[in-house]
């Protein structure tokens, strides 16, 4: 019965989702726009195709546990993302706005302004998003859906995310106060019966997920 319950959860739709429908005005984007929208831990990223259809990379474990195209067709879930994330399976779709959007407010182009390189014209980007639908292996750090977006309107796979994470870890693993207390620990633990320190295993538990992850 949990696993049924589990598995029921998978393919429920977010409620907030659907009553926000109307608050999207589709006159608004053109085909070839970059859209942008906050979901989960992470922004999450599209290309907008024309015709209420957004094309994205998204995380999902559906494909994993059924066949059913009607299912998997269904607007991913946070529980199907994320777990999508961890299996390191995903798949380049095609969505509605709200779908696509989850209920979140949509930024357009807004990576116009970060990015160096200019953008290439509408139809070239909306056709390589196009291109490139279908399954891929995620990755959290090597490819996401910002790599994909990047790649589709300026040409170079690129993830700002990711550097800006990377930069974030670096600082803490390679901290002083880090490497200080991981030390401490693990003295405590040999010392007290040779036992291994909670934070130590925490940290062997992290460092492992995280190499899992980066891979």
């Amino acid at each position: 019965m949990f696993l049924f319950q589990i598995f029921n959860m998978l393919f429920v739709g977010s409620s907030k989702a659907k009553e926000e429908e109307s608050k999207y005005q589709l006159s608004l984007y053109k085909r070839g726009d970059l859209l942008e929208v906050p979901r989960t831990l992470f922004t999450h990223f599209g290309i907008y195709l024309g015709d209420n259809r957004v094309a994205h990379l998204i995380p999902d474990i559906l494909p994993v546990l059924t066949k059913d195209k009607a299912k998997i067709g269904k607007m991913v879930t946070n529980n199907r993302l994320i777990l999508g994330v961890i299996t390191k399976t995903a798949s380049v779709r095609v969505d509605s706005v709200e779908d696509f959007a989850y209920g979140s407010e949509i930024l357009i182009n807004h990576m116009d302004r970060v990015c160096r390189q200019p953008p290439l014209d509408g139809d070239e980007v909306a056709r390589r998003a196009e291109k490139l639908l279908g399954s891929v292996t995620y990755s959290l750090l090597w490819y996401n859906c910002e790599h994909y977006v990047m790649y589709c309107r300026y040409g170079m796979a690129i993830s700002y995310q990711t550097y800006q994470f990377c930069t974030a870890v670096r600082k803490v693993v390679c901290s002083r106060l880090c490497a200080y207390l991981t030390a401490l620990f693990g003295l405590l633990g040999l010392c007290y019966g040779g036992c291994v320190a909670p934070c130590t295993l925490l940290l062997t538990v992290l460092i492992s997920f995280t190499i899992w992850m980066a891979a």
